[in-house]
């Protein structure tokens, strides 16, 4: 986080540290390397089932004639709706035309990311309904949350973007909150962000909206927007998300292709059957996407979660959709694409103990798998029904210790600190010596929202609890907020086209 508001001297020593902390970096490069739960062989087997589950069994395509006539043009055969892959096909299309890395720009060129390869970019959570704070309890979004978020995730050294729909604001009509939400972004933050994909018209609106601010042959030439299409599992893509798709692959922009699976419902219920049915659901979308413009950015996510099999209700947190997303992101290198995953997923509806750990536990299995594009890293709650105010900032504090995690041991002479063994020798201690003097304001990573004090300072300092704790910082961040500079002109232009496009229909609630 990029401000401490802890009250007396940590106050005044926090700043002090925070003076010299190093320039806040825009994304991760890993120092470490994936770890893969599975072996070349047993990948390869998930493979070969995914192409199995394209030939024989096939994605049925609902009401769009236009991605059918693509595929079946590029060979592939269809029955109704049902549209099926020879074996290899959607490989073959995605690995000689998809970038293997790409990169974002942001309105902030020092905010540009980089998407794949060793690199991992943190992104806010998306879609909730709801939002939860302490203060407040849960209640429908609004605009305003909306807003809130933003500056919050802009403020957050350790998220690299700005994000989607970090909430739905329930108060504005549905045929139209998307232009809030999108000029939200580029008012309140200079963080790339991600477009609209409720329905092709609205992706084109993010297109123009971009086109102001980028200008026009800039956006066709780069990826300003990454783009969330989800299949409709299982095996299922409909005209509404792959229409999006095609509006954003005809103006080079991503698309973050990522079945919706709860293991048991919408899937087989084991790692391996899942792992396959999403890679297979995944091809399909990116494919279409080299289809409709070769070289277009694409990024294979997956979104699992497992269920309880006695209430039916989504899991989260669970070593199977660990074992998953570590699957998942094997398969996207093999592929040669970006990988989507993991995040602060739980289940739980206020940020306790149990949506610390279910989140942690996800949080890590992406960082450890290798995830490069990590939607959900803060504020999620209740199964992604609610965005949480302090869960949030809580959320940043883990994502800043997981950036440090990834980029592995120093091995400099610094690191290694030979020098200050020979100062100091054996039996004594290494507090005042001239190693320990250089490095002791950098050494550890100091959190924005654990309390590490003794018991007598806890209780002298109020017994504030971490949620507790973590209502003071996100409210003392929204009141030091400060909006990136936006260019009046560019400001004023989008004011104009959201103004006219608002005017050209009516309100509707019904998306």
């Amino acid at each position: 986080m990029t401000r401490d508001v802890r009250s007396g001297g940590r106050s005044g020593r926090a700043a002090a540290n925070a003076a010299e902390k190093p320039p806040r970096e825009p994304y991760i490069k890993r120092g470490i390397p994936p770890y893969s739960v599975l072996g070349d062989a047993d990948l390869a087997i998930l493979e070969h089932n995914a192409d199995t589950i394209l030939e024989e069994i096939g994605i049925d395509i609902k009401d769009d004639p236009e991605a059918i006539a693509l595929f079946v043009a590029a060979g592939a055969s269809v029955d109704g709706v049902r549209v099926r892959f020879p074996r290899g096909m959607c490989r073959e299309i995605i690995q000689n035309n998809a970038p293997k890395i790409f990169t974002q720009y942001a309105r902030n060129p020092a905010n540009n990311v980089v998407i794949g390869g060793d690199n991992m970019v943190l992104v806010p959570a998306y879609g909730s309904p709801f939002v939860y704070s302490r203060e407040g309890g849960r209640r429908y979004a609004t605009i305003e949350d909306f807003r809130n978020f933003v500056k919050l995730a802009y403020m957050a050294d350790s998220l690299h973007h700005s994000g989607g729909t970090i909430c739905e604001p329930v108060d504005l009509p549905v045929n139209k909150r998307h232009y809030d939400m999108v000029y939200s972004h580029i008012k309140y933050s200079d963080k790339p962000f991600m477009g609209s994909v409720t329905h092709p018209s609205r992706a084109e609106d993010t297109v123009t909206m971009s086109k102001i601010v980028f200008g026009e042959d800039f956006v066709e030439e780069n990826c300003v927007t990454v783009n969330l299409i989800n299949a409709n599992s299982p095996m299922t893509f409909d005209e509404t998300m792959l229409g999006a798709l095609k509006v954003y692959a005809r103006h080079n922009q991503a698309t973050m292709v990522s079945p919706f699976i709860v293991a048991g419902a919408m899937s087989p219920v084991t790692v391996a059957a899942v792992a396959a049915q999403s890679l297979a659901e995944g091809m399909c979308g990116m494919a279409l996407a080299q289809l409709v413009r070769p070289g277009a950015p694409v990024i294979y996510g997956n979104f699992v979660s497992s269920m309880s099999m006695q209430s039916g209700a989504p899991t989260f947190g669970t070593p199977e959709a660990s074992l998953i997303i570590n699957a998942g992101a094997a398969l996207a290198r093999r592929l040669g694409v970006p990988f989507r995953s993991a995040g602060g997923f739980n289940a739980s509806k206020v940020p306790d103990a149990q949506a610390a750990y279910e989140s942690a536990n996800t949080l890590q299995q992406g960082l450890i798998a290798g995830v490069n594009f990590m939607l959900h890293t803060a504020g999620w709650l209740e199964g992604g029904l609610a965005m949480g105010y302090e869960k949030f900032v809580m959320d940043c504090d883990q994502a800043a210790m997981m950036a440090i995690y990834a980029k592995g041991v120093d091995m400099s002479d610094n690191g290694q600190a030979l020098d200050a063994m020979r100062e100091v020798g054996p039996g004594q201690h290494f507090l005042g010596c001239a190693h320990t003097q250089a490095n002791f304001k950098t050494a550890f990573y100091r959190s924005t929202v654990a309390d590490n004090n003794s018991y007598e300072q806890w209780v002298e300092d109020g017994k504030l609890d971490a949620e507790q704790r973590a209502e003071k910082l996100y409210k003392a961040m929204l009141a030091s907020y400060v909006a990136p500079e936006l260019d009046p002109e560019i400001d004023a232009r989008l004011i104009k086209f959201m103004e006219e496009a608002k005017a050209s229909f009516p309100d509707s609630n019904i998306s």
